[in-house]
């Protein structure tokens, strides 16, 4: 008996060494200059020379990025479904479509539900690829619907990676609600997890372009920190001695979360915090 032929679909799939999906925070409390500030810093990343290096210099020499932006339990919008990222041409061409999105500003905060909404998506990636990984930004803790644990620990179980880059906005919204002032501890002890996971801080919408280009490095390049090359990744590296020398510095600052703290204010503090302002706000 001869061997039997694999379907199409299958020899067709393509090997990526990245399937990416960016989630990114388009709640009340960041208002439209501050939107634009994060959109444009996607685009600029993406179009960035070393970005693009890391992207064309692993073992396959391509990723696979899908991007979303959300807000409500409910409310998520794909801007860019699955892309596959082979060539610089292919590269500029998706920074091209971010930067054309419109740009719309919802209500709350659900990182639950954003959780909720990537699973599918990389269920249904056409591409075929050992590392997922979700990458979550925001400036603010869950307050819309069900726990970001819940929903954090339910990704990790088809072997998505949740990495974030929790931005440090020091203003009240629009409504009056106030900051997180320790919003870094809480994406490390409540919204990242799985191999690898690791947290990049933003300290203000001013510096979110570096923050960017810093996570986007760390996650492409499976370059430590400081400046190490994961010894699993050694083998797969084409950047040479040059590249990853200029990856290394274009990582200084980036935040791993060794031991993934416990959060000590409970990750509930979202819904906690929500619910005793508009509490407030109507008593008044």
């Amino acid at each position: 008996m001869g061997l039997c032929a694999m379907p199409a679909a299958a020899q067709d799939t393509k090997e990526v060494d990245l399937a990416l999906v960016l989630a990114v925070d388009v709640s009340g409390s960041i208002d439209p200059d501050e939107a634009e500030l994060q959109r444009q810093g996607y685009v600029r990343a993406f179009t960035d020379p070393l970005i693009k290096k890391a992207i064309l210099g692993g073992y396959s020499g391509r990723i696979a990025v899908a991007y979303f932006e959300w807000s409500d339990a409910w409310r998520q919008q794909l801007l860019v479904d699955w892309t596959l990222l082979d060539s610089e041409a292919a590269i500029e061409a998706f920074a091209d479509r971010l930067a054309k999105a419109p740009i719309t500003i919802l209500t709350r905060t659900s990182i639950s539900g954003a959780i909720r909404y990537a699973v599918p998506l990389f269920e249904r990636n056409p591409y075929s690829a050992e590392r997922k990984v979700l990458d979550i930004s925001g400036d603010g803790a869950n307050n819309d619907g069900g726990l970001v644990t819940q929903a954090r620990d339910d990704a990790l179980t088809q072997k998505i990676t949740i990495n974030g880059l929790p931005i440090m906005n020091g203003r009240p919204n629009k409504y009056g609600f106030p900051p997180d002032p320790d919003l870094d501890r809480y994406y490390e002890g409540c919204v990242i997890g799985g191999p690898r996971s690791f947290l990049v801080v933003a300290n203000s919408f001013q510096n979110f372009d570096d923050a960017v280009r810093k996570k986007l490095m760390q996650e492409i390049a499976g370059i430590t920190p400081n400046g190490r090359t994961r010894a699993s990744d050694v083998p797969e590296r084409r950047l040479g001695v040059t590249g990853e020398r200029q990856v290394a510095q274009a990582l200084e600052g980036s935040m791993p979360a060794p031991g993934k703290r416990p959060y000590e204010l409970g990750c509930d503090i979202g819904e906690r915090r929500s619910r005793e302002f508009w509490q407030r706000r109507f008593q008044q």
